[in-house]
C-alpha cells in the first residue's frame, strides 16, 4: 500500500502543478482501486493530499498567476456548500456517487476543448480589467457550486475550477492554474473539516501520498511555467476523458454487484 501510494502521489502532484486540478479525479480512484481504501476513507484521505500539494505546487505561481481576489470569493463561496455535498454524500451508495464522478468529468472535458470567446470574459477582460457586476455573481455561483462537488465527491474542485475560470469567467489559463490551487486549498480544508469524526485516517499511507505529491507539485509548477495555455487546456481535457471511462466503468461495476 505504501509503494502504491508513493507511485500515485508523483503522479497526482505532478498533475497539480501542471494544469491547476485534476489530482482528486486520480487520488479518488487511485485510493479505492490501486491502495486498496473504502470509498469513505478515500475521500478524506484524497482531500488532505490533493490540499497538502496545491498548496505547494501555488508557490511558483504567487507572483503573477494568481487573482487573489477571485480566488477568494470562489473558494469562500464554497464552504457552507461543501458541508451540505457532504450531508449529501453519506446518503447515496458508492457506486452512484463514482457514475456522478464520471458523468461530471466528461461534461468537463469536453468543455475545456472549446475555443476561448474572442474579447476575453467578465472576469478577465483584454485590458486587465474585471466587470463585477457580471463578473460577482458568476463567481459566487461557481464557488457554491464546486464546494458542494467538493463535499459530495471528495475532490478539491480543480476540474471543475479550470473549467469555469476559463470558459465561464474567461481568466487566461496561465492565471487560471495559479487560481485554481488557491481555491483547491480552501476547498480541500473545508471539504476534509466537515468528514472529522466520520472515519479512520491510515496515516501512514496519507503521509506517503502527500509527500510525494507535495514534491512531484513543486517540480512540475515550475516546468508548466513555460507550456502554452492550449498545450495545458488540451492535456488536462485528453485527461478527465480518459479517467472519465476507467471510472463509469467501475462505477457500473459496482452497482451491478
Amino acid at each position: 500500500m505504501i509503494i502504491a501510494a508513493l507511485v500515485l502521489g508523483l503522479i497526482v502532484g505532478s498533475l497539480l502543478g501542471l494544469v491547476g486540478g485534476g489530482g482528486a479525479i486520480i487520488a479518488v480512484p487511485a485510493l479505492v482501486y490501486g491502495v486498496g481504501l473504502p470509498l469513505e476513507e478515500a475521500i478524506p484521505t484524497s482531500l488532505i493530499v490533493v490540499g497538502a500539494a496545491s498548496a505547494v505546487a501555488v508557490l511558483p505561481r504567487l507572483r503573477r498567476g494568481v487573482n487573489w481576489r477571485l480566488a477568494t470569493i470562489v473558494g469562500s463561496a464554497g464552504v457552507a456548500t461543501a458541508y451540505l455535498g457532504t450531508m449529501v454524500n453519506r446518503l447515496l451508495d458508492p457506486g452512484v456517487l463514482l457514475l456522478i464522478f464520471a458523468v461530471i468529468m466528461v461534461i468537463a472535458g469536453i468543455r475545456m476543448f472549446m475555443p476561448p470567446r474572442p474579447g476575453g470574459g467578465p472576469c478577465a477582460l483584454p485590458g486587465g480589467e474585471i466587470r463585477w457586476r457580471s463578473c460577482l455573481p458568476r463567481a459566487l455561483a461557481t464557488g457554491a457550486v464546486v464546494g458542494f462537488l467538493t463535499g459530495l465527491l471528495g475532490v478539491g474542485g480543480g476540474f471543475l475550477i479550470v473549467p469555469a475560470l476559463t470558459l465561464v469567467l474567461g481568466l487566461p489559463m496561465s492565471v487560471t492554474v495559479g487560481t485554481s490551487l488557491v481555491i483547491i486549498v480552501i476547498n480541500s480544508l473545508a471539504g476534509f473539516t466537515a468528514h472529522l469524526g466520520d472515519v479512520q485516517i491510515d496515516w501512514a499511507v496519507t503521509g506517503a501520498f502527500a509527500v510525494t505529491a507535495m514534491a512531484a507539485s513543486l517540480i512540475a509548477g515550475r516546468l508548466a511555467r513555460g507550456l502554452s495555455d492550449t498545450v495545458l487546456k488540451r492535456g488536462f481535457a485528453v485527461l478527465v476523458l480518459i479517467v472519465a471511462v476507467y471510472v463509469a466503468v467501475q462505477a457500473v461495476v459496482a452497482l451491478v454487484d
